[in-house]
Order: structure tokens, then C-alpha cells, then sequence
């Protein structure tokens, strides 16, 4: 299994991976935090999303809480030095959703353990703040974030730190915090930020470590192409996207069968700017795209906010072998930094192997990397996870290099140096 082998390789080159992850970490900028999506098919592990601005931190392993606060406390002094102390929490406007709401005062705890002062508030005006309860029924404040509320006649943030994945630019309130550090940068949104040039990199990378650990590039690839002026309202338009998506899809049948592998191949077509799993469809052929059903269109048609979906990208469909309690799954890895926070593995009792588990109905359980702490060798799960996450990470930085993404204040150092 690919486990196995990515496991063993993993371990015996860990001090060269170690070292070119920290040579190619020196002389970049990466977020605060970061999340991956994982799929785990038996011959092949990839990391098949990245979120920059993770929203389920509530979600992970109680024991990687506690490690976490350390790791948030050393990111801040290590990139923007000890003084800094108050931080303000830049929010999603989903006032009604409980559990992000346990996710941000997961958040501002592991913040205020150092000693921190956060306060958390949403990029639009408020009358008054607002007192929310999380699914937990912690008692969130909520501020408004323009300079012109009251919470800054009183408050002097040194930092802004962002869990809004800005699909929209907020381009009226971004000049009135401009002189702030804020991290992640609001550039990093999903108002101008592509899933197919992560992939870009990711891939690239991934032939690098593969070159480090002497293993077959394909056990950790995820073969993504870039369909670009896509209108779903257009017979000509889906009709291209079709032909693209059987080109592809024989491209891994031989592929496939090339390495033995009896699993019939499948895609996803995803908003290639996008979140919170909307816009994503599986397909198994090109004829299934002519097919789209009204509902199916529907959901292509428009992304988080209502925009229109303009790009997509076709994306090699890799099955879950994981499970857990009957259930598919698949695992989820927090980055605090360049370290492994937490994860968990999120299950859906309604969808199968091959589906988008990314969906309401989700239940989240238990997945812990500070196993790793322990005993590396014996972990061999979170191992492979975590390093198929640590490459995103990589791949995140040079995204956010070749869009010019500005981490001011931000003083880069390699990981694994102080």
C-alpha cells in the first residue's frame, strides 16, 4: 500500500526532507494557519484541497488543542517578535452558524494562552456589538472592524489575524487597516486566489520530494487541469468541457492499468476559486457534463456569495479507503505554520467512497498528529498525512509569492530554525 511504502521512505531520508524543508520554507512567507484535505485510496495519498483561512478548528483532536497554543504562541514571536500583544480577530459574517462560531473561540484561545489580548470582529459596521453563542454555548463578542467603530477608539491592534476567506475583496474596508500586518493577507482571498495554481505547485513539489525519498511521483500526485472561460449556461461551453474531461479520463485508465490499478477512473469538476465544498461535482465521463441536470447546473452556477463560476478545474478523483465507524472518510490536517497542529477525519454515513465528503451532513472524529511526538515510527498515518500537508504548505507560500501577496511585518525564517 502507498502508506506503507511513502511510511518507510519517509523515515529512512527524514533528515534530507527535513533540511530541503527548511531551505525551501528560508525564503518564503507562509500563513498562520492552513488546512488539507486528504484522500487515501490504498495506491495513492494527495492532498486534493487547501484552506488558507480553516474554519474547524473546534473539530480537532482534544490533546492537539493543547499542543497548539505552543505552536501559535512561537509562530507570532518568530515571525513578528515578542511585542506583540493585542490581535484582532478578523471574522466570516455567518452569524447564525454556531459551530464557526466555536471555531473562532477555539481560535482565540489558543491566541490568549500566551497572554494575548484578542478581539474578534467582522470587515463591516456595526451599530453595537453582537453577543453570539457557539455550539458549545461559549459566549462570542462580536465588533465591527472599520476604524471608524468603537472598538478601536479604545483598542490598538498590533496584529490582524484573518479567518474570513475573503470571497469578497472588501475592497472599502482593506485601505482602512492597510498600515496593520494581517495574516494571513486579505490577497490570499478567494476574491483572486486559484485552486489550479496551488495545484501547480503542489505537484511540482511533489516531484521534488519524490526525488528526495526515492518513491514513484504518482503515489502522492493529483492530476489537476485548468478549464478556463466556463459558462455553464452554454451548450458550447460544456460541450468543450466534456471532451476535456474524457481526454483526461483515459489519460489515467492508462495510467492505471499501466500500474496495475483495477479502479475505474473519475474526476471532480471544481469552481476553481472557491470554498466550503460548493461547486463541486463528480463525473465519470464526459457525457455525465452534457447530462447536468438543472440541479446539477445549478450548483455549478454560482460559488460562497453568490458569484458567478467562471474557471473550473478537472481534478483526478481519488477514492477513500479510510472509514470510521462504518462510514466513509477521509483526514483533515490543521497547519499552524510549519507544524502539524491537529487533525481529524471528516465522515459522511450518506456519501460513498468515490463522493465529495465535503457536504452538509458531516461528522467529524478523532485524529490526533501529536502521536507523532511520541513515536514517528509507529504512526505511520499521521506521518504520510502530515507531510502530504506540509508540501501544501509549500505550495501555499509559493502561491501566495507568485501573487505578490504582501505579509507585512513578516520576518521569514526557515522552519525548523528559530
Amino acid at each position: 500500500m502507498a502508506k506503507l511504502t511513502l511510511h518507510k521512505q519517509t523515515l529512512a531520508n527524514m533528515d534530507a526532507i527535513c533540511a530541503w524543508f527548511s531551505e525551501k520554507t528560508g525564503n518564503l512567507s507562509y500563513p498562520i494557519y492552513s488546512s488539507y484535505d486528504i484522500r487515501d485510496s490504498g495506491y495513492k495519498i494527495s492532498n486534493v484541497d487547501a484552506n488558507i483561512f480553516p474554519a474547524g478548528f473546534n473539530n480537532i483532536c482534544p490533546t492537539d488543542k493543547e499542543t497548539s497554543e505552543g505552536l501559535m504562541n512561537k509562530y507570532i514571536t518568530k515571525h513578528y517578535g515578542a511585542g506583540i500583544k493585542n490581535i484582532l480577530l478578523v471574522t466570516e459574517e455567518h452569524t447564525n452558524n454556531a459551530f464557526y462560531w466555536e471555531n473562532v473561540h477555539t481560535i482565540r484561545n489558543l491566541i490568549e494562552a500566551s497572554g494575548r489580548v484578542v478581539k474578534i470582529a467582522i470587515p463591516k459596521d456595526l451599530p453595537e456589538p453582537l453577543t453570539l453563542t457557539s455550539s458549545a454555548g461559549n459566549e462570542v463578542i462580536v465588533h465591527s472592524a472599520l476604524k471608524t467603530g468603537e472598538l478601536f477608539k479604545t483598542f490598538k491592534p498590533d496584529l490582524i489575524i484573518s479567518n474570513n476567506d475573503f470571497s469578497e475583496a472588501y475592497e472599502d474596508w482593506a485601505p482602512t487597516v492597510a498600515e496593520l500586518p494581517m495574516n494571513p493577507p486579505r490577497e490570499l482571498g478567494w476574491y483572486q486566489r486559484k485552486k489550479s495554481t496551488y495545484f501547480k505547485y503542489y505537484n511540482q513539489l511533489v516531484n521534488e520530494f519524490s526525488q528526495i525519498t526515492q518513491i514513484d511521483p504518482f503515489l502522492m500526485r493529483v492530476e489537476t487541469e485548468l478549464f478556463e472561460n466556463f459558462d455553464i449556461g452554454d451548450e458550447a461551453s460544456r460541450e468543450a468541457l466534456a471532451q476535456r474531461v474524457d481526454v483526461m479520463l483515459a489519460r489515467l485508465r492508462e495510467d492505471y492499468q499501466k500500474r496495475g490499478i483495477t479502479q475505474e477512473p473519475f474526476v471532480f469538476v471544481k469552481n476553481n476559486a472557491g470554498t466550503y465544498g460548493l461547486a463541486v461535482i463528480r463525473v465519470g465521463s464526459g457525457a455525465e457534463v452534457k447530462e447536468w441536470s438543472y440541479k446539477s447546473r445549478k450548483k455549478m452556477k454560482a460559488a460562497k456569495g453568490g458569484r458567478d463560476v467562471e474557471e473550473v478545474i478537472i481534478q483526478e478523483g481519488i477514492p477513500s479507503i479510510v472509514q470510521a465507524d462504518g462510514a466513509s472518510a477521509e483526514p483533515v490536517i490543521y497547519m499552524i505554520g510549519c507544524d502539524l497542529a491537529g487533525g481529524f477525519l471528516r465522515t459522511h454515513a450518506e456519501k460513498s467512497s468515490t463522493e465529495s465528503l465535503n457536504s452538509p451532513g458531516a461528522v467529524y472524529k478523532r485524529l490526533c498528529v501529536s502521536d507523532l511526538a511520541i513515536n514517528t515510527p509507529g504512526c505511520p498515518q499521521e506521518n504520510v498525512y502530515g507531510w502530504t500537508a506540509k508540501l501544501g504548505l509549500l505550495a501555499i507560500a509559493m502561491e501566495a509569492q507568485e501573487m505578490g501577496a504582501e505579509f507585512k511585518g513578516y520576518r521569514p525564517v526557515g522552519c525548523g530554525k528559530s
